[in-house]
């Protein structure tokens, strides 16, 4: 009797998918992907035995059954988990086992996710792996398994995996259960894109249909990407200027460093001296003498994605650049049939160069999902260049510098924190036992990053107090063009209108109130404005500070830490046109918007560091203010500290096994905990050929939220219930995709060209009040 893995309801059962060839293919892909870390022969047995509960007469009746095929079948993941554990304790050697274990949590989460192993004692109900065990009924299972797939259960451990040395003060294993952890989201990856991928070649060939695309090879397109950029930087050299020089000593400086052993660097170089391209050519050429397969960008804020993205087109290509950040993930996804993971929005990072953000990325490594963990394997061997390291969130400090430490320990891949505010992240800067710090002795990339904070520093830093919106908007009008930055999108707002009703002119507004497309178009207006001779007065929120290439001859910040002040200088005399003593950052203390809690902890450290250091620009006094943020916090192990949801805590192991909360792990590992969800703006006809498109079954998921990720605004689960509910917005093509495409509706006038989404009328601010 044959069973199957996949029905075609209007194929003939003869060209049905076999539940061998698919076990088989998926565990030879699974097989595959797992070879740049060593793990062909656990992920080949994961493949193997991801569908087993298919071998069971009740699913083949489901699936023979047309009435029955849409709802939910039998389970088919906890059969597979069960002969997993069921071999464990037989293994040869320890190790062997807790592969075993890994495996099991794998293959009972391939549709699902990752689960807990246990259940935790906050959950009132729970799909914890123990006790789907606990059910687990094994004869039900045909026998025939056996002969048709012929599992191997020993030597699975990677060879040449390297444990942490480090021992924690408080938890002596701690380190070692992370890797293990770890390791067991990378098996589960390439089983679940194995799986995707071989369930999408099934049925497209049944439709005559190709796959959503291919990538080239980074090793195979490296030549020509070098040579673009080669070509790009000597039209830049062309240029005359003391900047254009320093800008070419730096970048053939860390040009010279490609060929240094892979693993972790640092790039400290002061805003304007190029370290976004000189970082791309280290990338490239360390990538042609190391072998590694893609480059990763990871930037901090959504809002300036498409602006690198854009500089990474130019320079290499388009077909080359993979831009990764769209909200639309599957976990909000319900009631999925057997073949609905093809309608997901999931990217697999398979690339040469992707342009993400560090939530995507660093979520993605602590996630449990199908969706979020497909891409993890494609991480291995690739350089992952950190934008503004300094950014990483204080919470998750600790368990995101373990991941990329162990990236780079065991994943082959080098990391490079590039930023213009080095944090104080080396090993040897915290106490023995902390897990703290990553080996970065003699790795700097930059020429003496003392001498250009020198060179580029072009502006003055002062203090003007306490000031209100009414201080702001008289002293906007006396200077023509001027740059406000506040700490969050209501005061943003409240600034504006308040300068508007005053009438001053050339006023732009810019927060993730407006989607990506649209902050791209004024920020493009902005610099036109610049160009010219008349006024420009920009209030922003702080995502204009990372990155975004624009020359103010005055800059306003509301107070924060350090780094977010020597960010908004970046956009203060930028190109050096000016002499710093006529180029002005004043840092004040707004009357009533108050900071969250933590960014005024971060401004009362550099009030501290300001005290101590005449020169704020010097890599000494950003030294010492990441003393005071980081060593401080890093001493506490509670809500304060750099583990603040206790994620090293989750996952323990000893002699006896391993117990690993993978769920509790993701939903707890939230860079931007807010609950944020996201509405589709239709901005322009780009966005509204593609919003056309989700009624096109043929068009997959993946490629519409790649289409649609600049046209999205972030709102709180009730604002985008309350847009719905009063036809502002709608969920569409459902029956196709569920609920993962909310779409603001044309008719509605809540978007404006000004302010972007302004949905005060329909739900209140809250949490968002905060997000810049």
């Amino acid at each position: 009797m044959p069973y199957y893995a996949h029905s075609a309801p209007d194929a003939d059962e003869a060209l049905w998918q076999t539940l061998p060839d698919h076990s088989v293919q998926t565990a030879g892909l699974a097989s595959k992907f797992a070879a740049d870390f060593g793990g062909e022969r656990p992920a080949y047995l994961a493949g193997l035995l991801h569908d087993l509960g298919k071998y069971n007469p009740e699913f083949l009746a489901y699936i023979r059954e047309p009435l029955r095929r849409g709802g939910k079948g039998p389970d088919h993941s906890t059969d597979g988990a069960g002969v997993l554990l069921r071999a464990a304790p037989s293994a040869a050697v320890w190790v062997d086992r807790v592969a075993l274990e890994l495996l099991a949590h794998a293959v009972a989460g391939h549709h699902a996710g990752l689960p807990d192993r246990t259940r935790s004692v906050q959950e009132t109900s729970s799909g914890a792996l123990q006790e789907r065990l606990e059910r687990w009924d094994d004869t039900r299972l045909d026998p025939v398994w056996q002969d048709e797939l012929s599992a191997d259960f020993s030597a699975l451990f990677p060879p040449g995996f390297r444990m942490d040395p480090r021992k924690a003060s408080t938890n002596p294993a701690a380190a070692a259960a992370f890797q293990i952890a770890f390791m067991g989201r990378m098996l589960f990856s390439c089983l679940v894109d194995a799986d995707f991928k071989d369930t999408e070649t099934y049925y497209n060939q049944l439709k005559g249909l190709t796959a959503d695309r291919n990538w080239p090879a980074l090793q195979d397109v490296l030549p020509e990407l070098r040579a673009r950029f080669d070509r790009e930087m000597a039209s830049k050299a062309a240029a005359s200027g003391k900047l254009t020089s320093l800008r070419g000593e730096i970048l053939a400086h860390v040009r010279g460093r490609a060929a240094e052993p892979a693993g972790v660097f640092t790039l400290n170089v002061p805003t304007g001296g190029g370290k976004t391209l000189a970082s791309l050519g280290f990338a490239l050429d360390h990538a042609a003498q190391h072998d590694h397969r893609r480059i990763i960008y990871a930037i901090p804020f959504t809002s300036i994605i498409d602006q690198t993205a854009a500089i990474f087109r130019r320079v290499l290509g388009d077909e080359m650049i993979l831009e990764h950040h769209s909200a639309i993930e599957e976990e909000g996804l319900k009631a999925l049939g057997q073949r609905d993971k093809l309608k997901l929005a999931m990217e697999d990072w398979a690339a040469p160069v992707v342009v993400t953000t560090n939530v995507q990325l660093f979520e993605s490594l602590f996630a449990n999902r199908p969706g979020r963990c497909r891409k993890l394997h494609n991480i291995a061997r690739s350089i992952i260049i950190l934008d503004e390291a300094q950014t990483l969130p204080l919470p998750y400090l600790k368990p995101s510098v373990l991941a990329l430490d162990e990236l780079a320990r065991n994943y082959g891949c080098t990391i490079v924190l590039c930023t213009a505010t080095q944090p104080a992240l080396d090993r040897h800067d915290f106490p023995a036992g902390s897990l703290m710090g990553l080996e970065l002795d003699n790795r700097e990339l930059a020429p003496d990053p003392a001498r250009l904070a020198r060179e580029l520093r072009r502006t003055i830093i002062r203090r003007a107090g306490v000031l209100s919106d009414d201080d702001l908007v008289r002293d906007l009008a006396d200077h023509s063009r001027a740059l406000v930055i506040v700490n969050s999108r209501k005061h943003a707002l409240e600034l504006f209108s308040s300068a508007r009703a005053a009438g001053l002119e050339g006023l732009v507004h810019l927060s993730t109130r407006q989607c990506a497309a649209h902050r791209q178009a004024l920020l493009a207006r902005v610099r036109e404005k610049l160009q010219g001779d008349g006024p420009c007065r920009v209030v922003a929120t702080s995502l204009i500070e990372a990155g975004v290439d624009v020359d103010f001859p005055r800059v306003y910040r509301a107070e924060a830490g350090l780094d977010q002040v020597l960010q908004a200088a970046g956009r203060c005399n930028r190109e050096g046109s000016r002499a710093p003593d006529d180029s002005h950052v004043l840092i004040f203390k707004p009357e009533v918007a108050q900071p969250p809690e933590e960014l005024a902890q971060f401004a009362a450290a550099f009030a501290s560091i300001e005290r101590r250091h005449t020169d704020l620009f010097s890599p000494e006094a950003i030294r010492d203010y990441f003393q005071e943020v980081y060593w401080q916090r890093g001493a506490n192990e509670g809500k304060s500290g750099l583990d603040a949801k206790g994620i090293l805590a989750m996952a323990r192991m000893d002699k006896s096994g391993t117990n690993i909360a993978y769920r509790t792990i993701a939903k707890e590992f939230r860079m931007i905990d807010s609950g944020m969800l996201p509405v589709i703006i239709p901005y322009d006809d780009h966005a509204r050929h593609w919003i056309g498109q989700l009624d096109v079954e043929s068009v997959p998921s993946g490629q519409i939220a790649r289409e649609l990720q600049r046209y999205l605004v972030q709102v709180l689960p009730k604002v985008r219930t309350d847009l719905i509910a009063n036809g502002a917005a709608s969920v569409r093509a459902a029956h196709l995709r569920a609920d993962q495409f909310v779409v603001l509706t044309e008719a509605s006038r809540l978007y404006t060209p000004e302010v972007g989404l302004w949905w005060e009328e329909i739900g209140k601010l809250g949490v968002a009040d905060s997000i810049i």
